[in-house]
């Protein structure tokens, strides 16, 4: 991966709040969806509540590094970073969607840069952090995000199957958290997020690959804040319940039907499996919290590992 050499050269701006928080808060579930069946009428308690969060400048002047940021929670993140004066790189796999990311911050007045890179290539790994720190001095904060699922019953999986889940969701952010400390270390400490899952906790049937990734994040956040306390580096794993992504709905079974019908499935789902609030996540609120979890608000913070699931482990 090269891209690199190819990243122009911004100067970074001050951000438009408004512009980038409208753009990030965009995934909201729509009003007035159609039912699973024809003739069948959708209430407006479907809808979560709009996210607003609130307005801060929490990163003014840090460099922030994303992976896994193309859409989902991590392009929320990579949103909310820019609004409040971050400078962010992000890297992901499909480049149209990193692109498009990109260039919703910029035009909002945020400074970032989408670079192409894929987690499970080592290579991939650091010269995207390299390139990160070359083009904007430094390296603040990371958010280890990137993460796939594949769901079947555990004998039905291929080897490759299991390693690319494993290799993506935990030796991905091992990888990133290698070569993200020098830089952090050379700019005097850093925070680093890595996101796990509820599944870490309490799980469902059909998700050994997926569940043994997350809760072997765990373990890896609690070993790296030991390492690097002493360092100045803080490292606690974000711990999400069911989000509404990409990566969730591809994952579903009734993935493919249309919209509408689809969010009131899963309103539906979320209102026996989510007992505390009854949806689903919207990324925003998400990556919001990853946010508080990097901000410098909370200097003693770190080895932990941080639930926002609507009460869904609660239950379990």
């Amino acid at each position: 991966m090269t891209d690199a050499e190819t990243i122009p050269d911004h100067t970074p701006a001050r951000p438009s709040r408004r512009k980038l928080l409208g753009a990030a808060a965009a995934t909201g579930i729509a009003a007035g969806a159609a039912g699973l069946a024809a003739g069948v009428a959708l209430g407006t308690d479907s809808n979560p509540p709009r996210f607003q969060p609130p307005a801060m400048r929490r990163f003014e002047n840090k460099v922030v590094v994303i992976t896994g940021a193309t859409s989902g929670i991590g392009a929320a993140a990579a949103k909310l970073f820019a609004a409040e004066g971050a400078q962010v790189a992000f890297c992901g796999r499909r480049v149209e969607r990193g692109r498009a990311v990109e260039r919703d911050i910029r035009t909002a007045g945020g400074e970032a840069t989408y670079i192409h890179a894929d987690v499970l290539i080592e290579d991939d790994v650091r010269t995207f952090i390299d390139a990160a720190v070359g083009k904007y001095g430094g390296l603040h904060v990371a958010f280890n995000n990137a993460g796939i699922t594949i769901q079947k019953k555990l004998h039905e999986y291929s080897a490759e199957e299991f390693d690319r889940v494993l290799h993506t969701n935990l030796r991905g952010s091992f990888l990133a958290t290698k070569y993200e400390v020098p830089h952090m270390i050379r700019s005097g400490g850093g925070t680093i997020v890595i996101t796990s899952s509820s599944n870490a906790l309490a799980t469902d049937a059909n998700r050994a690959a997926y569940t043994a990734s997350k809760r072997g994040l765990v373990g890896l956040v609690q070993a790296a804040a030991l390492d690097y306390a002493g360092d100045g580096i803080r490292v606690n794993a974000l711990v999400p319940g069911t989000t509404d992504t990409d990566l969730v709905r591809n994952a579903s079974p009734i993935g493919n039907i249309p919209d509408d019908a689809y969010q009131v499935a899963m309103k539906q789902w979320a209102e026996s499996n989510v007992p505390g609030m009854g949806r689903l996540a919207t990324p925003e609120e998400i990556a919001s919290f990853a946010l508080t979890l990097a901000s410098p608000e909370h200097p003693y913070l770190t080895g932990a590992q941080l639930i926002i699931d609507g009460g869904k482990t609660a239950h379990a």
